[in-house]
């Protein structure tokens, strides 16, 4: 859907909607679901295996589950999430999935117009996010059951396609078609908006000028130097509007690209702003010299396009991949299936019990394995540094950040190991408990083991170390909402900090995360954020009296 267009000087005052989502993946088409007046209801058709949940269920089964005390339902459950409401939904619609059984979900949907809350859904493309932008021919880590959103089983929009008895993983195409359809099916289209770029979220505040919010917040706005919330509107002859019910609203603007790439601002009022971006907009860098070389990529699809291009073959010199995760490893699948030589490098020791690979059952993830254990067998044996051609050379590892992280070798220069190709498997050769000190414009690589530096010639790096959100449509980026606000925030090691039964940022009334920012990396678990913050807005709006609009959205 077109937004509305943002004039040079507006005469009247942005609309103003209720809940603006940023992103249109999973997470923001399942809060989109629960938003639009579908409610959860205990199926009393069925039986869940856990009794003390059970009797929980029976004990209000007339109420809909979001309309229940969650934190009270969540009690004593455990599962593969941090956050309790994920657990709690999760084992409601995969009831012990954990333990290889395939339960019907204990939930029956309902529809209730007169229950919808009005809202947008801000994204990039068309639903489904970034699985759009994935490698279509590979497999999904999680079951294809398990990527499903309530109300639509993945196998009846895939024709109930299994590819053999022990899997039923996807492929990202299958994922994102579903995700596409789903939307269409549940008449969610009204509230998206597609192709759409944030630029700018800002807290406009209420009251007297000078007065200001928390953690640094004052009434001119979040944002920029010179881009002021309050004090702009009041340029233009703007009030900044009353939401009804708190002091503040969000001004959210951006644009939305139409035919011919041409770009239409916009600008929004947000009572509510639900922050479901994921954690793949940024790569994560090593901070080593020479990452900006031409032949170093931050992206799997790279060493696709190299090969469909035909610049890598059997006899180019090997690849450099870096990385421990499924990335990593798709990157390593990918190369040996093109008979191209690899060097992979990664942190880790193979028995490192944190290793994605140990928490991965063999009958399901073969291919995987099949990874692991060629890092376990085909490592590098090290070159004797009598034996290896000197080169009198002064080496900095002051600027990586990877090499801060490893044991500092001594830095003679007969520990560089110059010929170290001597070593190198045929096909694979993988370097455990190493980093990457620096990439030279000559296409060598230096690598800095326990206990000496080693380089090599390579055709190409791949730096496959995880992926950050970016957050940059926020003041500071976001990290003052981190639970460690000193530090950037990282999906894996500094989240969001939220509340956790309402997903309510703890530092920011009225700013809701969910995915990835609060540690939900897989699509099974991340549907608990949409529960949690539909609960907490169908019971703050209907205390308010605002419930709530079957009329549509009147904003877009």
């Amino acid at each position: 859907m077109p937004l509305l267009e943002e004039t040079t000087l507006q005469q009247e005052p942005p609309p103003t909607v209720p809940v603006v989502i940023i992103g249109n993946g999973p997470s923001g088409i399942c809060l989109s679901y629960l938003l639009s007046g579908y409610k959860p209801y205990f199926d009393t058709a069925t039986v869940h295996p856990n009794p003390i949940l059970y009797r929980k269920l029976q004990e209000t089964k007339h109420l809909p589950i979001t309309e229940q005390d969650l934190e009270y339902f969540s009690e004593g459950l455990e599962g593969r999430s941090r956050n309790p409401v994920a657990v709690l939904f999760d084992t409601l619609l995969h009831p012990n999935a954990d333990f290889g059984y395939e339960f019907p979900p204990v939930l029956q949907w309902r529809r209730e117009k007169t229950q919808h809350i009005p809202h947008l859904v801000l994204g990039k493309a068309t639903p489904g996010g970034a699985w759009h932008a994935m490698e279509g021919s590979m497999l999904t880590i999680s079951l294809g059951t398990w990527m499903e959103l309530p109300g639509v089983n993945y196998r009846d929009l895939t024709n109930g396609k299994r590819r053999d008895v022990t899997s039923d993983r996807a492929t990202p195409e299958e994922i994102s078609s579903y995700y596409r359809n789903y939307v269409k099916l549940k008449g969610l289209q009204k509230n998206f908006a597609d192709n759409t770029y944030v630029t700018s979220v800002q807290k406009l505040c209420r009251g007297h000028k000078g007065e200001g919010l928390e953690d640094g917040h004052t009434d001119e706005g979040d944002g920029r130097v010179g881009d002021g919330g309050k004090e702009r509107f009041e340029g233009n002859g703007v009030e900044c509007p009353n939401n009804g019910g708190g002091g503040a609203l969000w001004e959210v603007r951006g644009y939305q690209e139409v035919q011919n790439n041409t770009h239409v601002p916009f600008s929004l009022f947000a009572e509510n702003v639900v922050l479901a971006t994921g954690a793949s907009d940024s790569q994560v860098r090593l901070g080593v010299d020479g990452e900006d070389l031409p032949f170093v990529f931050h992206c799997i699809s790279d060493l696709g396009l190299a090969l469909s291009q035909r610049k890598l073959d059997m006899n180019s010199d090997p690849v450099l991949i870096v990385g421990a995760g499924l990335s990593a490893a798709d990157a390593v699948l990918c190369a040996c299936n093109s008979n191209i030589r690899v060097l992979h490098v990664f942190r880790k020791s193979v028995d490192d019990p944190d290793l994605i690979f140990k928490q991965l059952p063999k009958t399901l993830y073969p291919e995987y394995h099949k990874v692991y254990n060629m890092m376990c067998s085909q490592t590098y044996t090290n070159v004797d540094p009598s034996s290896a051609s000197n080169r009198p050379q002064a080496v900095s590892i002051a600027s990586s950040v990877c090499a801060k992280m490893c044991p500092k070798p001594q830095l003679a220069a007969g520990n560089i190991a110059v010929n170290a190709s001597t070593s190198l498997l045929p096909d694979y050769t993988s370097f455990p408990e190493h980093c990457v000190v620096s990439l030279q414009s000559d296409m060598k690589c230096l690598l800095q083991g326990s206990n000496s530096l080693k380089a090599f010639k390579i055709s190409m790096a791949l730096v496959l170390i995880g992926t950050n959100p970016n957050l940059f449509f926020l003041k500071g980026q976001g990290q003052y909402l981190a639970r460690d606000p000193t530090k950037p925030i990282s999906c894996k090691q500094n989240l969001i900090d939220i509340h956790p039964y309402t997903f309510e940022c703890s530092k920011e009334p009225g700013l809701f995360a969910m995915g990835p920012l609060v540690g939900d990396n897989f699509v099974r678990f991340l549907k608990g954020g949409a529960l949690g913050i539909a609960s907490c807005l169908l019971k703050r709006l209907k205390k308010k009296g605002k419930l709530i609009s079957n009329e549509g959205n009147n904003f877009i």
